[in-house]
């Protein structure tokens, strides 16, 4: 049973009220399709969960949110607070458009929300120095926010695993995890590519160049694309980005043509994703993480077990850079507290 979120590596939480499934504060479901999800209080991105832990306990929270008289529906959506600290979200026969909204609205709008008030302490920084008043608190504010824009620019917005196929003379391939950077996000570009999935992932910087193809492109993708959408979007640009999917289809499809038909920036530089509407990065974000959850319930459940153990890989990695150097001889050494030590 996974317990860390695939998205942001952090802990998914535990909750008392569904025996079947005890992981997780927030958990969506769809009883008609079969689909139980756990929604990270962190991200807000939701986990789809492996197919052997759902049917019980998709029943069972379909009989607790039947039982819990504070709740709130629509016509095909409705969420239940139980008193235990758990909230429950039941979907039915949704539009997508409605769908959609329920399920990325409050991470987009939390998103803006956040990237609004990032400005305040600039602002009033420089209105302080304009009027005159405060000189020394403005300066502060005007360091502080220099800083947080410095950090801002050099922070991780995603680590990928890549590579570990097979190669070409059917050896296997050495796998490796790649981080990006918030800078690195103004080099990267979504390109056309012949094979499936039909689009590929290139960065470039100076005279490095890496290409990322097929199910790389795929994780690298879903892995950066949230840093480009930093600053959310409004419900109008979320209505337009389901509607460049629904136009094309297909979540894949719809990346593919984006990939194809491209954005030329400062003419040559074709395909810079950063360069992209507002909207359509909305949507690659969304059929990017949608895809992966198709191809999930579609048979690949290898693809939601990848994601789920890389997100617990990078999370005890994060963890470990926490403890003093020497940590872990010490533990090989001595052996952690309640250990049973060799002939006890």
């Amino acid at each position: 049973m996974y317990k860390t979120c695939m998205f942001c590596t952090r802990s998914l939480g535990t909750n008392q009220v569904i025996e079947h499934f005890p992981v997780g504060r927030r958990l969506a479901f769809d009883e008609g399709k079969g689909r139980l999800w756990v929604v990270c209080r962190k991200c807000l991105r939701w986990n789809l969960t492996p197919l052997e832990e759902r049917w019980e306990a998709i029943e069972e929270c379909e009989r607790i949110f039947r039982d819990t008289p504070v709740r709130a529906s629509t016509e095909n959506i409705g969420i239940a607070r139980h008193p235990g600290g758990l909230d429950l979200v039941r979907i039915g026969s949704a539009r997508r458009r409605e769908f959609a909204a329920w399920r990325y609205m409050q991470r987009f709008r939390r998103r803006l929300i956040r990237e609004n008030a990032q400005h305040v302490p600039w602002a009033v920084g420089v209105i302080g120095l304009k009027v005159g008043l405060l000189t020394p608190f403005s300066g502060v504010m005007l360091a502080g926010a220099g800083a947080f824009y410095g950090w801002q620019f050099l922070r991780t917005v995603g680590r990928v695993r890549v590579g570990g196929g097979a190669g070409e003379d059917g050896a296997g391939e050495e796998s490796r995890i790649v981080r990006f950077r918030s800078r690195d996000l103004r080099k990267l570009r979504l390109l056309p590519d012949d094979g499936e999935p039909g689009f590929a992932v290139e960065f470039r910087k100076l005279t490095q160049r890496a290409r990322f193809e097929g199910e790389d492109a795929r994780r690298v993708g879903a892995a950066v694309i949230s840093g480009f959408n930093v600053g959310g979007g409004y419900r109008v640009q979320v209505e337009s980005a389901v509607e460049q999917i629904e136009s094309s289809g297909h979540p894949s499809r719809f990346i593919a043509e984006t990939a194809r038909r491209g954005h030329r920036y400062r003419r040559r530089r074709i395909g810079l994703i950063r360069s992209f509407p507002a909207d359509t990065k909305l949507a690659l974000e969304m059929a990017l993480h949608e895809e992966r959850e198709r191809r999930a319930l579609e048979g690949e459940l290898w693809v939601l077990e990848q994601a789920w153990k890389e997100a617990e890989e990078i999370a005890a990695i994060s963890d470990s850079l926490l403890l003093p150097a020497g940590t872990d001889e010490f533990f090989r050494r001595h052996g952690r507290e309640g250990d049973l030590q060799p002939g006890a």
